[in-house]
């Protein structure tokens, strides 16, 4: 987890900075590390280790020393100095997605606000109309700014839980006496969003185990310990349950504490029929145990096929299993490439060529380079002349590079109107097209839907990204109308994307399995604006997983001669 304290600790100190007015370079210089480091595929500890920390894009001399400072002691003094110089619960305030530095002075000037609470107070009792530059809309924003602070306070993304469980298995696992560990619940099940994780052990020693995990590091309480379970809370207050198990009863508790309920229920159900028992104990003919060592043979117990765990909803795949007719879901190896990153070209941190030794080392045979258009300043987007240098850089590289084919691709912003940013004589050229909204996220549904259709009905555009356009704990998805979206995506062959960023995960499970209920096809993409960004493949693929895709629904699991004629319009 130091990747996300480190991280978030460089965002307030840009947020700060952005308050006390210092210079904006720096400011950004603080937003640009702490976007990196949050998105890094290794241990921040590690990099520090073998002293790599200047192989961070943006982090040079001076940010190195925080990252050693905090790494050594758990504190930044520069940090530490800029809170006191702030008024009391400002920095709480500025965790507000509709609420920036300049509002968070303001509010705190104007009515001495100090705290989400206050906030609240202020907002029921109408004070803040009539603040300069606050109306009704900008009460509502931060209103449902508000309730997504509260809802992200009570879960955690998936990325971020599995960064800790692994942590927790890590240390775990130096336990000799440990003979199997592996985490349970929601996060086996890959939900998009955690509440708490669940460890599972075997150990003929489960006392040791209990003393060694309630005293790791990163534990700040500790709620309750026995011989065989103990629940603590850590410092970001999450809560850990570490479980110790008979080796015979495995499989059993892993089927039960990896849930869902629902499912759970179903399987009980299922062995009252079978006049059987199922627990987390194992699976019992009246006081008879007759299985539980492994999932797989509780699941034969019950005349079934195993489940895969990101399944496990009751969302009709016990009936499916009975009759041997579930999916064979896409897994990570099926995947041949990525279909979205980004490089130094436009808002990217690392060049065409890292980006492109980064896949081949992944073992993908193609990588689509696809950094943002004109109109997109903010990210740097690429004018027309920009675009020719850019493929020539493209094309030497395919000359050098031997086992990977880089394509030339673009992130085309679709504007108010559902045009592309750029025209139709540009976009023949591109190898790879995707559209993707950008800006007018509070358009209504209507709009949104007619440009998403009309990016659909361009002939040169072959993947939509990010549709919904969620951020996890800043912006919810805008509303669309699905039915006609997945329309007009299979009738124009046109590929949906689940962009597998960590805030993102868009499209969601539930989307993924409608779409291709309706004929549509999907690309799991990264949107990598780093080399290590482009191990988040596995988050997209627990998604279509839990979304019923098979290979043949993901377009990039196919090889390159097929993927180029599979997106033909």
């Amino acid at each position: 987890m130091k990747n996300q304290e480190i991280s978030g600790i460089f965002r307030e100190i840009s947020d700060i900075l952005e308050i006390k007015g210092e210079n904006v370079f720096r400011i950004r210089a603080y937003e640009r590390a702490a976007q990196n480091i949050e998105s890094l595929g290794e241990d921040i500890a590690v990099l520090f280790r073998d002293g790599r920390l200047s192989e961070i894009p943006g982090v040079g001399k001076d940010l190195s020393q925080r990252i050693a400072e905090y790494l050594d002691t758990g504190k930044i003094a520069f940090f530490e100095e800029l809170k006191k110089s702030l008024p009391e619960g400002l920095l709480e305030l500025l965790k507000i997605p509709s609420v920036g530095p300049k509002t968070a002075k303001l509010l705190h000037q104007e009515l001495n606000i100090k705290s989400i609470s206050d906030l609240e107070s202020a907002i029921s009792s109408g004070k803040l109309i009539g603040i300069p530059g606050i109306k009704e809309k900008t009460v509502e924003n931060i209103l449902h700014g508000i309730s997504l602070v509260k809802r992200g306070r009570e879960r955690m993304t998936l990325a971020q839980a599995r960064t800790l469980a692994e942590e927790v298995v890590f240390q775990l696992k130096k336990l000799p006496e440990v003979k199997k560990l592996t985490f349970a619940g929601s996060l086996r099940r890959c939900k998009d969003t955690v509440r708490d994780i669940d460890i599972l052990a075997i150990s003929t020693k489960p006392e040791k185990v209990m003393d060694y995990f309630v005293s790791l590091p990163m534990v700040a309480e500790v709620i309750s310990k026995g011989p065989t379970k103990a629940s603590v809370r850590t410092k970001d207050d999450i809560q850990i349950d570490c479980r110790v198990l008979e080796e015979r009863s495995f499989g059993a508790a892993l089927v039960y504490f990896t849930g869902s309920k629902n499912f759970n229920i179903k399987i009980r159900k299922l062995a009252i029929k079978k006049e059987l028992k199922v627990n987390e104990y194992g699976v019992f003919k009246q006081e008879k145990f007759i299985c539980g060592r492994t999932e797989e043979e509780v699941f034969k117990s019950l005349g079934m096929d195993y489940v895969e765990p990101e399944l496990r909803e009751d969302n009709g795949e016990v009936e499916l299993a009975l009759v041997a007719k579930l999916p064979r879901l896409v897994s990570l190896k099926d995947i041949k490439g990525d279909l979205h990153a980004h490089s130094t070209w436009s808002d990217g941190n690392n060049s065409i060529l890292e980006m492109g030794q980064a896949a081949l080392a992944r073992g993908y045979s193609y990588l689509a380079i696809t950094d943002h258009s004109q109109s997109l300043k903010i990210a740097r987007g690429l004018s027309e002349k920009e675009l020719t240098r850019k493929k020539l850089e493209i094309d030497k590289l395919n000359n050098k590079l031997k086992g990977i084919r880089l394509l030339f691709g673009t992130e085309a912003d679709i504007d108010s109107q559902g045009n592309m940013d750029y025209p139709d004589r540009i976009l023949k050229n591109f190898d790879i097209v995707i559209a993707a909204i950008h800006t007018g996220f509070k358009h209504s549904k209507e709009q949104i839907t007619m440009r998403l259709l009309k990016a659909c009905n361009n002939k040169y555009v072959n993947i939509i990204a990010h549709p919904t356009g969620r951020l996890w704990g800043e912006r919810e998805g805008y509303e669309i109308d699905f039915e006609r979206f997945f329309q007009a995506a299979q009738e124009t062959n046109t590929a949906l994307e689940i962009n597998s960023y960590p805030q993102r995960l868009d499209l969601n499970d539930q989307l993924c399995r409608q779409a291709k209920e309706k004929g549509v096809k999907l690309a799991i993409n990264t949107d990598s604006h780093l080399a290590a960004q482009l191990q988040a493949m596995d988050l997209g693929v627990s998604v279509a997983r839990r979304g019923w895709l098979a290979k043949e629904d993901v377009i990039n699991t196919l090889p390159l001669d097929k993927l180029l004629k599979e997106i033909k319009k």
